[in-house]
């Protein structure tokens, strides 16, 4: 018989973050993929999974190895220690990921300003949290916002306010006007959350030009601009490159967030930051940004696995530190996917439908417009009666207002799983339609 006495806790005794919308967010959404596995999935934004092999892992770590030992001159004594023991807070592939930076994106960027994180959500936390310094500080975040970043924001108590997104990307005059509202107030706006390249979750870019104006705004304003770029490499067919902000930033405003889980493997969980502002210490000393980051790391990881570093190191050493050489057949995959659904959507809803959508320039997400409400119940209804799943974009967005829109991936499907899905979701989509023909919500 146990006698021991237990402890019962209400979570009103936890931090206010565990019971918010934002944590709850992607529990919610795994929890219907498991729950329903046999349905169509055109929810998740994970990479396509037929390009992996088991062979890569070791022969990338085999890579690295060589490295350490041919380039770096390591003894067998340092390669083992490398690879097996406790490594550097910053890590130990920061030399490699300042050459793709310069390769890839024409960044140049002092290694000892990269931090490599444990995926980039916790290169997010990191930057958050030395943000939030006082109960004064805000973040901006382009609205619909990556559900990460509000979660992340959260657990480190900064409130974050929304920037009006739209087609271009980016309101500029409304990323001005909130900068003012927020000092009028007395608070104190530390970044704009931003991701240039195909959002997540709207797929939309911000332009060339409005690059160069963001960044002019943020300087004339003192703002800083926190850059999040999974997806830059995967523009569509015949959609070219822009350059970063990072790369067209001379003033370090931007902290640039990177990640190898959609270029290289997820199941590594590696990212990266470059923060290379400069902070005085409090000795006097003056270093990146990075090196107070890295403070933070310590205790909240110690490092980043240096296996998993490993197999990233060797395969950006495998390709020439080129992740753009690395996804040729990725890209192709996606451009494929992305366009096979927007041709899908506009077959099965020609004009007059209510039904919208936009046509992202590459990425992996597109966004539909219904006229009625889209909500949990509605997805949870869509898997077990129609077998389809999606996100709702309600998500995205930091209060509870109705939200008449759904976020498709196409980056873990076929076309043919393409095509089933969007069948299905037609179904469903006619089926409200019937039921509550007249329009509501935000889309």
């Amino acid at each position: 018989m146990d006698l021991s006495p237990h402890t019962d806790l209400d979570v009103a005794d936890l931090h206010p973050a565990v019971g918010d919308p934002a944590l709850n967010s992607m529990n919610f959404l795994n929890e219907v993929a498991q729950r329903y596995p046999d349905a169509v999935s055109l929810a998740a934004g994970r990479p396509y999974e037929e390009f992996f092999a088991v062979a890569d892992l070791h022969r990338h770590l085999e890579t690295f190895r060589a490295y350490l030992a041919d380039d770096l001159g390591y003894g067998p004594a340092q390669v083992h220690r490398a690879l097996f023991q406790y490594g550097r807070t910053k890590g130990i592939i920061h030399d490699l990921v300042a050459r793709n930076l310069a390769v890839d994106e024409e960044i140049t960027v002092d290694p000892e300003s990269i931090v490599v994180t444990v995926g980039c959500q916790e290169a997010m936390l990191l930057v958050l949290r030395a943000l939030r310094a006082g109960p004064a500080d805000v973040l901006l975040a382009v609205a619909p916002t990556y559900v990460g970043l509000t979660g992340a924001a959260r657990l480190v108590d900064l409130p974050v306010r929304p920037v009006a997104g739209g087609p271009a990307g980016i309101d500029l005059a409304d990323l001005r006007a909130q900068v003012r509202r927020a000092r009028a107030e007395g608070l104190r706006p530390r970044a704009c959350y931003v991701m240039p390249d195909f959002a997540n979750p709207s797929g939309a870019s911000i332009g060339l030009a409005d690059r160069r104006r963001l960044l002019d705004l943020a300087a004339a304003e003192d703002l800083l601009l926190i850059e999040d770029n999974p997806y830059g490499l995967f523009h569509a067919d015949g959609a070219g490159r822009v350059p970063t902000l990072k790369a067209l930033d001379t003033g370090r405003r931007v902290v640039y967030l990177g990640s190898f889980a959609k270029t290289v493997l997820p199941g590594a969980r590696v990212g990266y930051l470059v923060a290379d502002q400069r902070v005085r210490d409090a000795d006097g000393t003056v270093g990146p940004l990075a090196d107070q980051l890295a403070k933070i790391k310590s205790m909240v990881t110690v490092n980043t696995s240096a296996i998993a570093q490993a197999v990233v190191g060797g395969a950006l050493l495998a390709h020439g530190c080129s992740l753009v050489a690395a996804n040729t057949r990725e890209r192709a995959a996606y451009a494929r996917n992305l366009r096979h659904l927007v041709d899908g959507l506009a077959r099965r809803f020609p004009d007059p439908s209510p039904v919208r959508w936009n046509v992202p320039a590459g990425g992996f997400f597109a966004v539909v417009s219904v006229p009625f409400p889209v909500d949990d119940a509605l997805l949870r209804r869509s898997a077990e009666d129609y077998g389809v799943l999606w996100t709702p974009m309600a998500h995205f967005y930091d209060d509870t207002a109705p939200v008449a829109a759904l976020r498709l991936s196409i980056s873990a499907v076929t076309p043919g799983q393409i095509d089933t899905g969007l069948d299905r979701l037609a179904a469903l989509i006619a089926d409200e339609l019937a039921r509550s023909p007249v329009p509501v919500a935000r889309g």
